[in-house]
Parts: structure tokens; C-alpha cells; sequence
């Protein structure tokens, strides 16, 4: 048997064992995501660095599961060395795999800051400058957090016309029709979720009522445009083909 210290405490160790090992064996926690018992031990994650001494007193973080034991070895699974180094190993994994929930528990479990998890909103604030300028609803905001800001509901009420998500550059804003019930959402979090109206004539459900009323009161520059707004597109398409037709027939 080999005796080397980890934390200080003496450990007892079989020949040809690695530290990490020979942590294990002694529920001595180190993190790794790369190790498997079965397998020969790779290093590729390098989130189970540790600070060893040399004979000859010097420090260096080596990779636990590559390191053998030798008899005196000084190591330390935690130290500012250890913290420094598992900083840098966590943000290269975070980068190649930003959604991965493992290496985040791990990394929270250690003490590591990791940017936020990308939610696919670039901040641009289109969706709330249209609601607030155009749509006039202000159902959306901008709320302050550490990572600089988040879309969240507003104080004003929803009406939804899905005009937030149409203008949204990276589709984060999701409009769904079901049960004939709209729900406008982003990242998880309702906007609005308004019931459907019915066309007046093909009986389609294809808009909310609030959305419907607030056109029936916009006194734009064209006037025609409020016309049939109780009409699906489709429908109201459908109209203006046969009116030109009667009024080209008319003509003649």
C-alpha cells in the first residue's frame, strides 16, 4: 500500500491507483463528467483538477484521474489554485454545451459561476417597442436582472394579436391557438391568453375579441381598412376578389 495526503489526511492506496481513485475510495469528493470506472481515464472534461506538491515543493493543478499515486504525495481538492482552474474547465464546457443541466448542477455544486443559460432573446426589445408604440396595449416590459434583462409581462393588458411575436427576430415569442383559447408566451412565461371570436362568415375561429374591438376603434388613414373586422382574412380576402370581379363586370 502507498500512504499520500489528500486534504491533509492520510490515505492509504493501492499501487498503479490514481487520485481520484483513490479519492473515491475514501468518499473523498472530487467533481469529474469524463471518468468512468470501466474506462481508461481520458482528462478531456479537466474538471477534476487538483493542487499537487512535488517532492520538491512545488504546486501545480494536475488532473486527478491521470495523476498516479506516489507515496508523500501532497494534494489538495479545493484551494484558489483548485478554484481557478475549475472556473476556466466549467466555462469551456458551458461554451460547448450551454444547455447541458449536468454540468450546471455540477458546477453550482462547486461553487462555480456560469453565465445564464441562453433563452434565445436578444434583448433587442422589438416586441416592446411595437406593443407600446403601435399595438398601444403595453403588455410587455423589460425587468432588470444580473444577466442584464429579461421580456416580461407589462402592466398593460395583453390583447392578442401576436403582433410581438411576428416582429420577434429569433421566434422566442410563441403564439398558440388551442381549445379555442390564444395564449401569447415567452419563455415559458404567459402574456396573455385571451378566447377566440368567430368569423362572421365562414365561422373559423380566428382572432380574439380584444384584439377585434381595438381595430373596430382605430380611426387610421384609411378608413377602409376597419371594414369586415369581424371577417377571418381568408374571408375578407375572398370579399374583395368578388368585389373587383362585380366591379370589373360593371364596367363592361
Amino acid at each position: 500500500m502507498i500512504e499520500i495526503f489528500i486534504n491533509g489526511k492520510p490515505i492509504a492506496c493501492k499501487e498503479k491507483q490514481t487520485v481520484l481513485e483513490a479519492a473515491r475510495s475514501n468518499n473523498i469528493d472530487i467533481p469529474h463528467l469524463c471518468y468512468h470506472p470501466a474506462l481508461k481515464p481520458s482528462g478531456a472534461c479537466r474538471v477534476c483538477g487538483v493542487e499537487a506538491t512535488s517532492p520538491s515543493g512545488r504546486q501545480t493543478v494536475m488532473l486527478s484521474c491521470l495523476l498516479k499515486v506516489k507515496p508523500g504525495l501532497k494534494v489538495l481538492t479545493d484551494s484558489p489554485m483548485v478554484n481557478a482552474h475549475r472556473q476556466t474547465a466549467f466555462e469551456r464546457l458551458i461554451q460547448l454545451a450551454p444547455h447541458a443541466r449536468r454540468i450546471r448542477e455540477l458546477a453550482q455544486r462547486y461553487h462555480v459561476e456560469l453565465p445564464p443559460e441562453p433563452d434565445e432573446c436578444i434583448r433587442c426589445r422589438l416586441c416592446i417597442r411595437v406593443c407600446h408604440e403601435i399595438v398601444k396595449a403595453g403588455a410587455l416590459k423589460m425587468e432588470k436582472t444580473a444577466a442584464g434583462g429579461r421580456v416580461v409581462k407589462g402592466d398593460g393588458q395583453c390583447i392578442g394579436c401576436g403582433t410581438c411575436a411576428n416582429i420577434c427576430p429569433t421566434d422566442v415569442i410563441k403564439v398558440t391557438d388551442k381549445d379555442n383559447v390564444r395564449t401569447v408566451s415567452i419563455q415559458g412565461e404567459t402574456i396573455g391568453q385571451l378566447p377566440l371570436a368567430r368569423c362572421e362568415a365562414c365561422g373559423r375561429m380566428f382572432a380574439t375579441a380584444d384584439f377585434l374591438n381595438r381595430v373596430s376603434h382605430i380611426n387610421p388613414e384609411h378608413p377602409d381598412t376597419k371594414e369586415h373586422h369581424n371577417l377571418c382574412p381568408a374571408c375578407i380576402k375572398l370579399m374583395s376578389t368578388r368585389a373587383r370581379t362585380e366591379k370589373a363586370h360593371l364596367k363592361k
